[in-house]
Order: structure tokens, then C-alpha cells, then sequence
């Protein structure tokens, strides 16, 4: 392997050292708010600055690849393709200290019966993220275009559990905190699942060359 390729194999690396670190932020922040746990919400708090700092790494990698390589075709898409998921891997970095933020206000309410189901639109969502990260890993586009058809199941959870949210709050105003905690949590899960949307559409036009934001018809075509 040459030097360029030896490279392009750190970046590689470290783009995935970067999406095990949001992935398990995503997942604490989560056992924050279901399991009502402290340290767990701690952990996200603490982990974002480590996700602050592997982004500039890899952008550095990245650009200094582009700078001194000038790579075409393939490898110019994939080094585009990892800036593109860097950039969304630290806004789901910061998504889940939002929802650990969250969390750590409800921790200090009392308990209430489940109103809105957050496992499970936690589950779709981080589904969602693993996905979009396996098809980068394996250039699947086929994986890829399960992500994209999934977020709108995840949209129409985050719907569903506005409308009962409201109906919660109007019950009484000692319902209110904690109901805009929790919309405030389905609203970022939703947008953790547009990040994963994406990074599913990066995995497009690394592999194809293939722009799909816009236009869905062309990948289901191929």
C-alpha cells in the first residue's frame, strides 16, 4: 500500500473511531432518559468534548489528503463523503448532550406513567444511525435506501407523540415541564434520524456518484 492509501485508511479509521463515540453517546443519552440515570447523562456531557476534537482531526486528514494527493473519481468521493458524515456525526454528538440535557430534568421530577413510547422511537432512530454508518462502511447503497424510506415512520411517531403530549399538558400545568422535556427529546431523536438520512444520502454519492437529496426515483431505479 502507498502512502496516499495508507492515508486514506487513518482517515477511514478514525471516521469510525468518531461514529463508535457518537453511537455510544446517542445510546447513554437514551438509557438517561428511560432509565432516569444520572451518570449515564454525565457521560454524554463528558464525551462531547473527545467529538469536538476527532472532527478537526479528521477534517485535517481529510483536507490534508485533498491538498497534497489532488485524488480523482472514487477516492475524491470518498474523502467528500467522510467530510460530509464528519460534519453530521458532531451535530449528533451534540443532538445527544441536548437529550442528556433533557434527561437530567427529568430526573428531577417525579416519575409518571410512560405518556409517549421513547423506547420505541429510539430504537427506529438508533436503527436508523447503525444503518447509515454499515452502508458507508460496506458502500451499500441498498442499505442506504432502507434509511432513507424509514424516516418517515420516525416523523410520524414524533407527530403522534406531539398531539398526546399536548393532550398530557392540558390535564394540568404541573404536566407542562415535564411534557416539553419530553417533546423536546422526540423532537431531537427526529432530527438524529434526519442526520442518519443524510449521511444515507452521502453513502449515494460516494458509491454512485449520485446526488439523491431532492430525488428518491433515481437510487430505486438502479
Amino acid at each position: 500500500m502507498n502512502r496516499f492509501g495508507e492515508e486514506l485508511e487513518c482517515l477511514k479509521l478514525k471516521l469510525l473511531e468518531m461514529s463508535s463515540l457518537v453511537e455510544h453517546a446517542i445510546q447513554r443519552s437514551i438509557d438517561a432518559v428511560i432509565k432516569r440515570d444520572q451518570i449515564a447523562a454525565e457521560e454524554v456531557l463528558s464525551a462531547e468534548a473527545r467529538i469536538n476534537a476527532i472532527e478537526l482531526e479528521i477534517d485535517a486528514l481529510a483536507i490534508e489528503l485533498l491538498a497534497l494527493h489532488q485524488p480523482m473519481a472514487g477516492n475524491l468521493r470518498l474523502i467528500i463523503a467522510v467530510l460530509k458524515i464528519n460534519t453530521e456525526l458532531e451535530r449528533m454528538g451534540d443532538l445527544s448532550v441536548a437529550i442528556a440535557h433533557s434527561a437530567k430534568s427529568l430526573i428531577d421530577t417525579p416519575a409518571l406513567e410512560p405518556i409517549v413510547d421513547i423506547p420505541l422511537i429510539a430504537g427506529l432512530v438508533q436503527s436508523m444511525v447503525r444503518k447509515s454508518l454499515d452502508a458507508f462502511v460496506a458502500a451499500d447503497v441498498d442499505l442506504a435506501l432502507s434509511v432513507l424510506t424509514s424516516d418517515d415512520t420516525v416523523d410520524s411517531l414524533r407527530t403522534t407523540f406531539y398531539h398526546q403530549l399536548v393532550s398530557f399538558m392540558r390535564k394540568g400545568p404541573q404536566n407542562i415541564n415535564p411534557a416539553l422535556n419530553l417533546l423536546a427529546i422526540t423532537r431531537t431523536l427526529e432530527r438524529l434520524a434526519d442526520h442518519s438520512t443524510n449521511i444515507a444520502e452521502d453513502v449515494f454519492l460516494f458509491v454512485k456518484g449520485v446526488d439523491v437529496r431532492h430525488n428518491l426515483s433515481q437510487p430505486m431505479k438502479n
